[in-house]
């Protein structure tokens, strides 16, 4: 594939051609820089660093000023991904003057699109936003900054009325000028359904094959979470135990007087 930047009508293009998008979770430099290199279309900077990188429970917690550093720290490791940072927990209501107003911050950090939660009622933001030049990712099905409303429900999609609904939102939300939308923890036929209605690419997390893309968590695939694997994720490397490894060797260096050896030394 070309190294040319990846724009969103490159995402338009690879859904025409049946070819799937890949993205991934990143939240600093470093793994910015190693993911663009392998060649990943997209990178998310989700909320979700509020669990993952900063302990808290839930994305609720994620502020604008941790999604503007964190932003600007991927963007200045990625040289041809489309870096996608998430709009926070109230960033975006009540008013879309706020929304584009923060919307802007995250640009000039260094993003190049916005997603934001949310189906028909975020139609009127979406095109505000869209009409001052700021693409927009929508996302339906499970949000989890609505995990006070949904509980242990994380499924959606699973009634006929639910399932109509989400399409409709879907819609509603390329109709409103997104230029993608993530699907997340929704049954894998009404993802099809969803895929199939839309001119736009979707991108699955807990959604099934026929989306026009997938997205995972970074630490999740490499497994460095804690807490249970959830049914969604498949872990392709467990690094825990080499990093333990590499720190208890480290240790037993420095305790037994080998690091630093000479080689590691400044002489005079």
């Amino acid at each position: 594939m070309a190294k040319d930047k990846i724009n969103v009508d490159t995402l338009r293009q690879m859904k025409a051609e049946g070819r799937k998008i890949c993205a991934l979770t990143a939240y600093d430099y470093p793994s910015a820089r190693i993911l663009d290199e392998v060649g990943i279309e997209i990178l998310l900077v989700g909320d979700s660093l509020a669990n993952v990188v900063l302990g808290y429970e839930t994305t609720l917690s994620a502020t604008m000023k941790d999604m503007a550093r964190h932003t600007a720290a991927v963007a200045r490791g990625a040289t041809r991904a489309l870096v996608v940072a998430d709009m926070p927990f109230l960033s975006y209501h009540p008013s879309a003057r706020e929304a584009l107003r923060n919307a802007g911050r995250l640009l000039q950090s260094g993003a190049r699109a916005v997603k934001l939660e949310g189906g028909s009622d975020l139609a009127a933001t979406v095109r505000q936003l869209v009409s001052a030049g700021i693409p927009v990712m929508g996302h339906l099905g499970y949000t989890p900054q609505s995990v006070h409303l949904f509980g242990s429900h994380v499924v959606r999609g699973r009634t006929e009325e639910e399932g109509d609904r989400l399409a409709r939102d879907a819609l509603a939300l390329q109709e409103a000028g997104c230029f993608s939308i993530v699907l997340e923890c929704i049954t894998a036929s009404l993802a099809a359904r969803i895929t199939a209605s839309l001119q736009i690419p979707t991108i699955g997390i807990g959604a099934g094959p026929d989306c026009d893309g997938q997205v995972l968590v970074l630490h999740d695939i490499l497994g460095l979470v804690f807490g249970p694997k959830l049914k969604h994720v498949k872990v392709y490397a467990d690094l825990k135990e080499p990093i333990r490894r590499a720190v208890a060797s480290y240790m037993a260096e420095v305790r037994g007087g080998v690091f630093p050896s000479p080689e590691q030394s400044f002489e005079d």
